[in-house]
């Protein structure tokens, strides 16, 4: 779970505009930290199968902003791969 001030940490470094809370690129970037977390409470406890369903279901949402940003804008695709280190 993550915290608050990493939210708006996340939410400032890649919306687009000044109230920009939805945007597929935040999404993208909200659901990588919380995948990050998530994968670090794993390691510790690797039977936590309910977590891990999380995990997955995070990861097909991820997939599928990334694929919605890719088809409509390329270059902010690239960008947002390189800065969250994906590719």
């Amino acid at each position: 779970m993550l915290t608050k001030r990493q939210k708006q940490g996340a939410i400032k470094d890649f919306s687009t505009h000044e109230r920009d809370t939805g945007s597929a690129e935040v999404q993208v970037a909200l659901l990588t930290r919380q995948i990050k977390a998530l994968a670090d409470h794993l390691k510790k406890h690797p039977k936590d199968h309910h977590s891990r369903r999380g995990l997955l279901m995070m990861v097909g949402k991820r997939r599928k902003f990334l694929a919605y940003v890719k088809r409509e804008n390329e270059p902010t695709y690239a960008k947002l791969v390189k800065k969250l280190e994906l590719g």
